[in-house]
């Protein structure tokens, strides 16, 4: 059976919702319709603050705070630290999202999940572009040991964080669709959330320590990452709403 297509409680959580009031369409329509205002301005004031952050780090190479943070995060001496950094930072390393992503993939395609497959590909795979391309517009410098330690030194460019977008885009996606298809008395659920929130948390933490990139290149990949993810996941929901039409359609029209 295809999961997609099914029209059961896996859909649930992504329905908008139908109850209806005396005057007929009018309480969910106003519903709707401050949701709708509430994310336009989420997703404003979002894009205002990357564009400012964004602005200044195009000419400049760090801002003050910036040195004075990642400092005073390297200088924490907790024996483990440093272990617990590099391991942090591995599924962003190199080739490694790639597979990643292509596996986990297959793997929502193995079992029928074609929504599924096709979000978790434009938010990690459309976070990529996104961050190449503000990379190369930004051209902003890596943290130099001059100035910090750096504990591998990288070619490439530093704002935003292109491993803090790949968490965000890929841990947080499986975080949602987690949150909204595994049953709330499942014990899955809770060692699957932590999971796939904990990589999101640590992975900020873990650049600045190693002196890869600037406190400020971290924080604008969290606002552009979590821009694009919200973006991804209402399409998500589109599409699985999509597919509970469908799959409703087709059982009206078997029935008659």
């Amino acid at each position: 059976m295809n999961h997609d297509t099914h029209g059961g409680d896996d859909h649930a959580p992504f329905e908008t919702d139908q109850r209806q009031a005396p005057a007929g369409e009018t309480v969910p329509r106003q519903a709707a319709t401050r949701r709708l205002i509430r994310a336009e301005m989420f997703y404003a004031a979002g894009l205002i603050a990357f564009a400012l952050l964004a602005a200044f780090a195009r000419f400049n190479s760090y801002f003050g705070w910036d040195l004075r943070a990642a400092r005073a995060l390297q200088s924490l001496d907790v024996p483990g630290l440093f272990d617990l950094m590099r391991v942090a930072s591995v599924p962003g390393n190199r080739w490694i999202p790639h597979a990643i992503t292509a596996v986990t993939v297959l793997l929502f395609l193995a079992f029928r999940r074609r929504s599924e497959a096709a979000a978790l590909l434009l938010s990690a795979g459309g976070g990529a572009i996104v961050n190449a391309l503000l990379k190369i517009l930004i051209a902003r410098p890596r943290p130099t040991a001059e100035l910090v330690t750096v504990f591998r030194q990288l070619g490439t460019r530093s704002f935003p964080s292109g491993h803090v977008t790949f968490y965000v885009c890929y841990f947080g996606f499986l975080f949602f669709v987690a949150y909204a298809l595994l049953p709330r008395g499942s014990r899955l659920r809770r060692p699957v959330l932590v999971a796939a929130a904990l990589p999101v948390l640590l992975i900020g933490f873990s650049r600045v320590y190693l002196g890869a990139h600037w406190p400020s290149d971290t924080l604008g990949a969290y606002l552009v990452s979590g821009l694009w993810l919200a973006f991804s996941l209402d399409m998500y929901r589109r599409w699985k709403q999509r597919a509970a039409f469908h799959t409703t359609a087709a059982g009206a029209a078997g029935e008659s």
